[in-house]
């Protein structure tokens, strides 16, 4: 029996991925619903070859014009037809990659119908981790991360227990600017998305090149694996081929490589638990050549000890972390402020919130309200 699949951002880089994968491997998958923004054309090719039973976009207006050329196809709109369908339609899989705090709402509901959710969006477990983990384990639900660093833990913590782990390493590969011998201010938008390791949308190429990502992934970790943030360690690993590692109290070190290709991640995502095979390359050892790992620089990425600070505090406070880089991220990519800025500001609107412990997803949503507002504020300034 083929699994039921809704994949939540299917116009997205990891979205299309997914169904990249799929098609690939269409003997194992039926595609039930997908979800986009804005990319009506994307959308409605996607439509066409994978005859899903509905479909949404976020945008409402082109939701309309969507209905207008696609027949036979149940069409949602708005964020609330988001909801509305993958909390109406069977499904034995949600893959959620909708980009940035937009996919909360959507991954919660999946959680709450019963479905289990491959995860490739951070910014929910960011914001509302604790909640989010809370209602997995009340209903019974698998959360299986995407991202590349997230899989590897999961993997490598398969069979074993979470009490005897001594650190978990999160690796980067340092984004475009690692070695940048320029000055940050003078960083143009189109530089900053030009990864070189990892094929990325712009808000996640983004984050990586100031090291914002590994930020996220440092409070995802920590909710996801219920490790606290000092048991979380970043290394830097420029190949991109040891995704992450985990060391256990005996001494032992366990990590997860394979080819730099989000695809991996994803198809071993969509059929946990069974490991099968597939068309993806393999990782050659004998032409890896040089392995390296180098510390963090906290001061040439001060994202990093932001991301620190929020998921050692907790309460509301990731989610204005994440909320102001959002902000803030949009306006550097719009031209508005500099690269440097993007933290600045962050560090500005964290320090003027007052953090509300173990919050109501009610309080979740004002900080985050708050903390966008403030952010758009404190532009004005500079």
């Amino acid at each position: 029996m083929k699994k039921k699949v809704i994949i939540l951002g299917s116009t997205g880089s990891v979205g299309r991925q997914t169904l990249d994968v799929i098609q690939d491997e269409k003997e194992h998958f039926q595609v039930v619903a997908l979800t986009g923004g804005n990319n009506l054309k994307l959308l409605r090719e996607q439509t066409e070859r994978f005859s899903p039973l509905a479909v949404a976009l976020a945008n409402e207006k082109r939701a309309k014009e969507l209905r207008k050329c696609l027949k036979g196809t149940v069409i949602y709109g708005g964020e609330e037809g988001i909801t509305q369908l993958v909390k109406s339609l069977p499904a034995d899989l949600v893959v959620s990659c909708i980009s940035g705090k937009a996919a909360l709402i959507p991954t919660l509901e999946a959680i709450r119908s019963g479905k289990d959710v491959a995860l490739a969006n951070k910014e929910s477990m960011v914001i509302a981790g604790d909640i989010l983990m809370k209602e997995a384990t009340k209903r019974g639900v698998n959360l299986i991360p995407v991202d590349s660093e997230q899989s590897a833990i999961f993997q490598c913590l398969e069979g074993h227990k979470v009490e005897d782990v001594k650190m978990v390493y999160l690796t980067a590969s340092g984004g475009p600017f690692w070695n940048w011998k320029g000055n940050f201010k003078d960083i143009l938008p189109e530089q900053a998305i030009a990864h070189p390791r990892w094929k990325m949308g712009p808000k996640v190429s983004l984050d990586s090149a100031n090291l914002v990502n590994k930020a996220l992934e440092v409070i995802e970790t920590s909710h996801f694996f219920n490790v606290e943030v000092e048991r979380i360690k970043i290394l830097i690993h420029p190949q991109a081929l040891v995704h992450s590692l985990v060391e256990f109290v005996d001494g032992s070190i366990l990590a997860q490589m394979g080819v730099t290709d989000m695809r991996l991640p994803i198809h071993y995502a969509l059929n946990y638990p069974r490991r099968e095979g597939n068309s993806l390359p393999s990782l050659r050892l004998t032409e890896v050549g040089k392995i390296s790992f180098e510390p963090p620089d906290f001061q040439r990425f001060p994202a990093l000890k932001l991301g620190y600070w929020a998921g050692k505090e907790g309460g509301t406070l990731p989610a204005v972390f994440n909320a102001a880089n959002e902000v803030a991220g949009g306006a550097f990519l719009d031209n508005r402020i500099t690269f440097p800025q993007i933290t600045h500001l962050i560090e500005m609107v964290m320090k003027e919130h007052k953090v509300i412990p173990d919050p109501s997803l009610d309080e979740i949503l004002k900080a985050d309200r708050w903390a966008r507002q403030r952010t758009c504020k404190l532009m004005e300034i500079f």
